[in-house]
């Protein structure tokens, strides 16, 4: 009997390995696999690279373009969640943001100042979830619900009656620089938008893997009883991370913003779902203590393929059900692999 389980430890170790490998990597055959399907989906009326396949450059530019808004959500989301928080207020945060950033820009604010101010503004509205869910002690899910809707009620406020989003008209013009930001190729063809999400998730990456706030935020979901225990002030650091969210949501804003050239108080409306979808797909335990910001980074580059990708395969409307199955896959699974571990 003993020998046979000798002999059976070295299958068990390689069993485990693999399985680790899996979970380590596995979002990125996941990645592959949707990049490999989307290119060969249109191959009977398109030559790969050419214009109409997916692989083609300029489709590829634009799919890195219009996920700039998601990719530099997706980071702080995930340590905010990998803390047991979550902020459903996320979308809202975006559309009030890009109504600020449109508003300053309009009248004449320069493009520094504007970006700058409608960053505090997104840290404000963090700060605010923070203190509900921190100091007042509501639960968060109720909490940025509540902010959800009174962040989108400001939004339709500060956008004049009549019209449905800040834009020229009525004497007042967006000035020629709104959209470079969020549109013109700056390297690679990629604008500046882009390229803020990378620098974003870079700092996010290294915080995650080299600060005591990518320790305390696993300590805090994993066991918060126990990090309090250990001196861990967990109160300030989810209110220093839903402050993270605020900020990361309005530079969405900006983006979403400056790509559409208009201030639309509703242009964040679905973002929450996104963000919570990209988070499972990476890995991240709804429970908290677990999930990679990398992992996120790629399975928002994975959603954003497939919300773009299938505008040439099947009509506009099947893709809600597509991404509230990919949502269900994402939730289950991810269920299924923290009950394994539990239970390991």
């Amino acid at each position: 009997m003993s020998q046979s389980s000798t002999l059976d430890q070295p299958s068990a170790t390689r069993d485990n390995r693999i399985g680790q490998f899996l979970r380590s990597y596995y979002i990125y055959f996941v990645l592959v696999a949707v990049v490999v399907l989307l290119s060969m989906a249109n191959l009977d009326k398109f030559d790969l690279f050419e214009r109409g396949n997916f692989l083609n450059h300029r489709n590829i530019i634009n799919v890195l373009r219009v996920s700039a808004p998601l990719l530099t959500l997706a980071g702080a989301f995930t340590l905010l969640m990998v803390s047991g928080y979550i902020d459903l207020s996320v979308g809202s945060t975006m559309g009030l943001s890009a109504v600020v950033y449109a508003m300053l820009a309009i009248n004449g604010v320069p493009f520094l100042a504007a970006f700058a101010l409608t960053m505090v503004v997104g840290a404000g509205l963090g700060a605010i979830n923070g203190l509900l869910v921190v100091r007042l002690k509501i639960t968060p899910v109720i909490a940025t619900l509540i902010t959800l809707s009174l962040f989108k009620g400001v939004a339709l406020l500060l956008v004049q009656d009549g019209v449905s989003a800040i834009k020229s008209g009525g004497g007042l013009k967006i000035p020629s620089w709104f959209n470079s930001y969020g549109r013109e190729g700056t390297l690679l063809g990629l604008p500046m938008a882009f390229w803020v999400a990378v620098v974003v998730t870079l700092v996010l990456v290294i915080a995650q893997n080299r600060t005591l706030l990518g320790k305390y935020a696993a300590a805090t979901g994993g066991n918060p009883t126990a990090a309090k225990l250990s001196g861990i002030n967990t109160g300030k650091i989810v209110m220093l991370l839903y402050v993270i969210v605020g900020v990361t949501a309005a530079l969405a804003g900006i983006a979403r913003s400056s790509f559409m050239s208009l201030g639309d108080p509703l242009s964040g409306d679905g973002m929450e779902l996104s963000a919570i979808l990209v988070v499972l797909i990476g890995g991240t335990a709804f429970s908290g203590g677990e999930g990679r910001v990398l992992r996120s980074f790629i399975g928002a580059l994975i959603i954003m393929a497939l919300t773009v990708g299938m505008l040439t395969i099947i009509p506009a409307y099947y893709q809600t059900l597509v991404l509230g199955a990919a949502l269900l896959a994402a939730a289950a699974s991810n269920h299924l692999i923290s009950r394994k571990e539990t239970a390991s």
